[in-house]
Parts: C-alpha cells; sequence; structure tokens
C-alpha cells in the first residue's frame, strides 16, 4: 500500500464566482454510472470475485434511468422550506420525507427490470420477489432503517434495490431545485439538500469546477464542496493522509484522518475523467479491505453494497 501526504493544498476562491453545489443532471446519471460499472468490471484488474456484482449493479443503474424518465415527484420543496434550510443551517428536506412519493411503485418497476435484462443467479431472483411480494408497511419500516442506518433491521441482500429505488425519487427531487436555494442550506459534513452522508468525493477539473474537491451524497447525487486536505466526518485537518493501493490507478486514494480514524475514498479526475463516485468507490473494495487491517473504518456504506455491520 502506498502512503501519501498532501500538505498546503487549501484553495484560495476569494473574489471567485465559482459553485458550491452540484446538482444532479438525471438524464444522465444512471446512464453513466451504468457505463462506468461495466468499463471497471470488464477491466480485469477488480478481479472476477466482484465484477460480476458490479454488471449486476450496472443493470439496476439500467433500470434507474428507465423508471426515472416517468417519474414525477408529488410535490417539491419551496420557499418556506428553503427559507428555513437557511435560518436553521439544516437540509432542505429530510431523507425519511421522500417516502410521500411513489417510492415502492419505482422499487416494484426495478425489481421487474432487474430480473428481465439479466440472468441474474436464483438468489438475487428471489430478493427481488421478496421486495415484490412485501406489504406496504414492511417496506417502509426497511427503508426508514435504511435512511436512518438502523443497521441491525437492515436486510442487507435487499438495501441496494430499496435505495435504488429512492435515488430515484431523491435524484429527481434535487435536480429541479434552485442551486442559489441549496447553497445556503445544510450543516457541515451531510447533504445540504437530503442530509444523507457522503459516500466518496472527487476532485473535479472541469471549467466551472476548477479543481475542487466534492463530497458526492450517497441517496440523492448531489455534491457539495468541501475544502481539500479536511476530513469529511470529523473536519479535521492535521493527521490527514492519502492511500492508495500499489500499483493501483492513480485516479482512487483513501483520505484517512488520524483524528478519529475514519476514511473515504476520493477520486480525481485529472488521472481520469470518467471516474463515477458510487461506482468506483464499490468496484474498489479491496482498498477498503487493506484500509480495514490498518485501524480505519468508514462512516458510510456504498448505496449498492451492504453488510450487517454496516
Amino acid at each position: 500500500m502506498r502512503r501519501i501526504l498532501e500538505r498546503g493544498q487549501i484553495e484560495g476562491l476569494a473574489g471567485q464566482d465559482l459553485p458550491r453545489v452540484r446538482l444532479p443532471e438525471p438524464s444522465n446519471l444512471f446512464v453513466a454510472r451504468a457505463a462506468r460499472l461495466r468499463e471497471l468490471a470488464e477491466e480485469g484488474a477488480i478481479g472476477h470475485s466482484i465484477a460480476d456484482y458490479l454488471l449486476l449493479m450496472a443493470s439496476l443503474a439500467d433500470a434507474q434511468h428507465r423508471v426515472l424518465e416517468d417519474f414525477t415527484p408529488k410535490t417539491l420543496p419551496g420557499d418556506a422550506d428553503f427559507a428555513r434550510a437557511r435560518e436553521h443551517r439544516m437540509p432542505i428536506l429530510e431523507a425519511a420525507a421522500l417516502r410521500e412519493h411513489e417510492w415502492q411503485d419505482a422499487l416494484s418497476r426495478l425489481c421487474d427490470a432487474v430480473e428481465a435484462a439479466t440472468d441474474a443467479p436464483a438468489s438475487v431472483r428471489q430478493v427481488l420477489e421478496r421486495l415484490r411480494e412485501a406489504p406496504a408497511d414492511a417496506l417502509d419500516r426497511q427503508a426508514d432503517a435504511i435512511l436512518v442506518g438502523r443497521s441491525a433491521d437492515v436486510d442487507v441482500a435487499a438495501a441496494p434495490f430499496v435505495m435504488a429505488a429512492f435515488q430515484v425519487c431523491a435524484a429527481t427531487v434535487a435536480s429541479r431545485l434552485p442551486r442559489e436555494a441549496v447553497e445556503g442550506a445544510g450543516v457541515p459534513g451531510v447533504c445540504p439538500v437530503c442530509g444523507m452522508l457522503p459516500v466518496a468525493s472527487v476532485v473535479r477539473e472541469d471549467s466551472t469546477s476548477q479543481g475542487r474537491r466534492f463530497l458526492h451524497c450517497a441517496l440523492c447525487a448531489t455534491e457539495w464542496y468541501l475544502v481539500r486536505v479536511t476530513c469529511s466526518h470529523c473536519h479535521s485537518t492535521q493527521g490527514i493522509s492519502y492511500r492508495s493501493i500499489e500499483g493501483g490507478p492513480d485516479a482512487i486514494r483513501a483520505e484517512c484522518c488520524n483524528a478519529c480514524r475514519t476514511y473515504r475514498k476520493i477520486l480525481y479526475q485529472e488521472h481520469d475523467e470518467r471516474v463515477e463516485a458510487v461506482a468506483d468507490d464499490l468496484a474498489s473494495i479491496a482498498l477498503d479491505l487493506l484500509l480495514a487491517d490498518a485501524g480505519y473504518h468508514r462512516p458510510t456504506c456504498n448505496p449498492l453494497l451492504w453488510t450487517s455491520g454496516a
């Protein structure tokens, strides 16, 4: 494992009119994720044990795109919600409020699409059937457990599909919000739209970002700015180090904090412009195993992969 320490990279942004929030683009969000998952599965460097799972999640992302095209939110936050979020420094909506939308219909359609599009193993088909047959109140309880992080009650096999349905709802809502309202909301460390934790961060190289780092919401795909060399969990700027797999891609590292012993992946578009937060985080599970051996833990699981200890 290669250990890389970065120092003195705090950006000076005074006088620059650069966005601090990037709202999702539904037209290509899941299309790009599916393409990246397939690309990573086909590279071979990640090993055959997870390649099949990446391809399954690529089919799920394809299904998300098809469902999203026909999805219309029942309600959207208004001026009063924006004002309250700014006044109290809170997210614009609670993730649990997304249950007011037709997320269970989205879930059923996702299950049908995944089963029809893939030669899924019997274990996956059983999970999909269990979700389709589950009572509405049972699905709501499972959704609540996932959204609030009540890990003991999470069905780890079903969680990626439940999260996928909520991602459709959340990304659609987030994409329709005015960016200026979102930039004035939120608290450090959580998504200013839905209050969920980030899955990873991306150092973007496009003309509107200019090498700045953005945290990527695991649920609604909103991204918000955080200065580099800062722990995305406890916000310490001391004892930050960067680790990667020897001989692995330069586009992905783990930003490790010695203050709270946590880490999150950080992706660099300067090394690979195709990086996608959820896909690349999922495919780099070998880095997670190495960081666990080194005594670090991640404060957020990948929305497409859950474990009993998540």
